[in-house]
């Protein structure tokens, strides 16, 4: 090669070395705040990069859904197999105001009430709340086998599987259209809706391990501030001091009352 011809490799690169900037100086954390019929208010921290031009941070956290266990949530171990799924809808400051967004069951919980020698019922429901939320709830029962039953299997025919399928869509109907989603929520904590459709359905067929596995939320109304912050507000419960009761005048003659 000759001498002087490859000039490139004397320069110097462009531009030079990028300096390496830690991502997380862009970043700025939020709280989550649970609906006040949770016991926790603050049930979480979530990370979002700074607001900068025209990307604003509160644009990319409304829509965010996060999933929390019902354990946590209402400090109480029993309600470990629930998960509950919240949706941030409004920021206010730092702070990410959240509402109900979905229900489910934890996996290992599903597993242990699925076994051999026994029918698995399933059913499912569209119900549309008093405060226009479109909902799915999802139900599961399992038969068991009767007292002093010598037959080792205990399944149920078709015939009675669905009728106790018609008598869980009923309910579970009943149950989504008779409030708002916030009652509707309370309810399914409560987990007196599987005993109750136990209860009913063990007349055609007998059933145990009855939950309401899974809600989803399919559709929501127009946003509503004022809706939401009804979510946030405490439970109106009475704090005042208890007053006394209300004691009769008795009119005396002469004390210038008339008898």
């Amino acid at each position: 090669m000759a001498i002087g011809k490859n000039k490139r490799l004397t320069k110097s690169k462009k531009g030079g070395k990028k300096k390496i900037v830690d991502p997380f100086l862009k970043k700025e954390w939020y709280t989550l705040v649970a609906p006040s019929i949770f016991s926790v208010k603050n049930c979480g921290k979530t990370l979002i990069t700074k607001t900068q031009g025209t990307k604003i941070a509160s644009d990319g956290l409304k829509g965010r859904v996060f999933e929390l266990s019902l354990a946590d949530l209402k400090n109480d171990e029993q309600l470990a197999f629930k998960k509950i799924k919240l949706c941030v809808e409004d920021v206010q400051g730092y702070n990410c105001l959240t509402n109900f967004h979905g229900m489910d069951m934890t996996r290992d919980k599903l597993c242990s009430l699925i076994k051999k020698k026994q029918t698995i019922i399933e059913g499912s429901v569209d119900v549309r709340t008093s405060d226009g939320y479109l909902v799915r709830l999802f139900c599961i029962a399992m038969t068991k086998s009767q007292e002093n039953q010598v037959k080792q299997t205990c399944y149920a025919q078709s015939a009675k599987i669905r009728a106790i399928r018609e008598k869980m869509v009923t309910i579970m109907s009943e149950l989504g259209s008779k409030g708002d989603l916030k009652t509707l929520v309370k309810e399914l904590m409560l987990s007196n809706t599987g005993e109750q459709i136990e209860k009913e359905a063990s007349k055609i067929f007998p059933i145990k391990d009855c939950h309401i596995r899974k809600v989803k939320v399919l559709k929501k109304p127009k946003f509503d501030v004022t809706a939401l912050m009804e979510w946030h507000t405490d439970e109106g419960t009475d704090v005042g001091q208890a007053v006394a009761p209300a004691v009769e005048e008795t009119l005396v003659a002469g004390s210038g009352g008339r008898l």
